[in-house]
């Protein structure tokens, strides 16, 4: 008990650690984005962000093996098997390595002739896109050969450095987004140039770290045949739902481009900004219970598991709905407050993805059990399965002139039939407790969700948020009442428990820095 105690302690440090990084990070990054988007221009920007999902299309390949290095390491660590873990991080840098070189020759062969052959772009800005490319293709490359160093932080709990690295990465960006402001060259050019070193910075910082703190983080030249069977054997049936998440997000993407041209790729970039900037608040909680589930797993501890879990998940969602309501209900102003230029449909974009993203954050604790069994080949085969329709659908509708936003409620629809999948393949993988996972999360979820609504509703009734003070007024309000529901309705004593614990973590960093 006195471990689990421990454990929850960890788990409320390690968020609060990551919530600081994440503040600082969405300000940064939303007021990075304004920027970019007043000195790129809409169609520049939208060229930027389809380029960028041209080259993350390639992340198929290396998306399930990344996953699959995150989880042996993080195995290995719960097991207590120091030597093994030694020999699972430099064969996975290695197998990295290999990676590379590979995509990297497909991304020089059929990812130019797809940009070159298929994208919609100006024609004047094809040699600008291509530039984009080269230097998008680069960075990938460095972020994919910084896994292994990011899974062995993440997996040691040490959100300390994660955060203040990701802080410097965010600094950079803005720095990046002021100098291409005063630039003389071409701005699009000179922005994917300058993200590119950025990402070799934040590269050279977690491979500094980690030589210095972690013993098993000396590379060498070698690889061990079983542990390379064991992680490709892991990663091709992981490949299924890595690919089907890839195909969804960036093939919507392309979608877009084929359909509606650069100018709407534009309005999507701004709503995953935004989106990305409330996904970090779950993300960072996740990123600091993740580990918890997946050793738990591996020392035989489920029921604790399934508790992690899932509180996980429950929170995960109220996290992300009060942020969300408030956006949702203002989307409109607030886009005009943040950009000043607003592409169209980006309003209508930010309310269908943070709707998706609703329904998502609920899966992120059941798929980190997933990934903690092994077991994954029945589990990708229908879950993978179904989430690959998201690209035939989408193509299909919009051929039959449905409009943009399509793309989004597919989303949403094949989430909600995933989720269901999910339960249902867990329970036969791990014993998962539907019945006590639809009680605890959904029904809660659900009641916290329709309450939460009613609110902003009578005020979007009454108020026209077309001005800064009535925009605060809704903002407040909403939010305030969103909290107060979910506290009342939605928590139970273990959730208030860590809330409360959260919140004395907070009160305690504020006295030591007064002190």
């Amino acid at each position: 008990m006195s471990n689990q105690s421990s454990n929850s302690k960890r788990i409320a440090k390690n968020t609060m650690l990551l919530y600081f990084r994440m503040l600082f990070m969405m300000a940064i990054s939303l007021y990075t984005s304004r920027i970019v988007l007043n000195a790129l221009g809409v169609n520049d920007y939208g060229i930027y962000n389809v380029v960028g999902g041209v080259v993350a299309m390639f992340t198929i390949l290396s998306g399930s093996l990344s996953a699959s290095i995150s989880r042996f390491i993080t195995f290995e660590i719960g097991k207590g098997n120091t030597e093994k873990l030694g020999n699972v991080f430099c064969t996975a840098v290695n197998v990295q390595i290999i990676l590379i070189i590979f995509i990297t020759f497909l991304m020089e062969t059929i990812g130019l002739w797809f940009l070159n052959s298929k994208m919609v772009i100006p024609e004047d800005r094809f040699w600008a896109a291509n530039w984009v490319f080269q230097f998008s293709v680069a960075t990938f490359a460095i972020n994919l050969w910084s896994v292994p160093y990011n899974a062995t932080i993440i997996a040691h709990e040490k959100m300390s450095a994660f955060a203040y690295i990701s802080i410097f990465d965010a600094i950079a960006k803005l720095g990046a987004a002021f100098l291409i402001m005063i630039s003389t060259i071409d701005k699009l050019v000179l922005y994917a140039f300058l993200i590119m070193i950025t990402g070799l910075a934040q590269r050279l910082l977690y491979s500094a770290y980690c030589k210095k703190n972690f013993k098993e983080c000396r590379f060498k030249l070698s690889f061990n045949t079983d542990i390379t069977k064991e992680m490709f054997g892991f990663a091709g049936w992981n490949f299924i739902g890595a690919s089907s998440a890839v195909l969804r997000d960036q093939g919507g993407n392309i979608l877009i481009n084929l359909f509606f041209g650069p100018s709407v790729n534009a309005a999507r970039g701004v709503a995953m900004s935004v989106n990305s900037a409330v996904l970090n608040f779950v993300s960072n909680f996740m990123m600091a219970l993740n580990p918890q589930i997946t050793k738990n797993y591996a020392s035989g501890n489920y029921s604790y598991m399934f508790k992690l879990a899932f509180q996980g998940a429950r929170l995960s969602y109220y996290i992300l709905l009060i942020l969300a309501m408030p956006i949702i209900f203002t989307s409109s102003y607030l886009l005009y407050l943040w950009l000043g230029i607003v592409p169209e449909y980006a309003s209508i974009f930010v309310c269908l993805v943070l709707l998706f993203t609703l329904s998502e954050c609920l899966a992120s604790p059941l798929v980190t059990i997933m990934l903690a069994t092994g077991k994954i080949r029945n589990y990708q085969i229908v879950v993978g399965g179904l989430q690959l329709l998201n690209l035939p659908v989408s193509y299909v509708l919009l051929k039959l002139g449905f409009p943009v936003e399509t793309i989004f409620i597919v989303a949403i629809g094949i989430s909600i039939v995933c989720e269901i999948a999910r339960l249902v393949m867990l329970k036969s993988m791990v014993g998962l407790p539907i019945r006590q996972f639809m009680r605890e999360v959904y029904f809660n979820v659900i009641i916290v969700t329709a309450v939460s609504s009613v609110l902003p509703l009578l005020l979007n009734r009454i108020l026209i948020v077309d001005n800064f003070v009535t925009f605060i007024f809704t903002v407040l309000v909403t939010a305030a009442y969103t909290i107060i529901i979910i506290y009342i309705i939605g928590c139970s004593k273990q959730d208030k428990c860590f809330i409360k614990n959260c919140f004395y973590k907070v009160l305690s960093k504020i006295k030591n820095e007064r002190s």
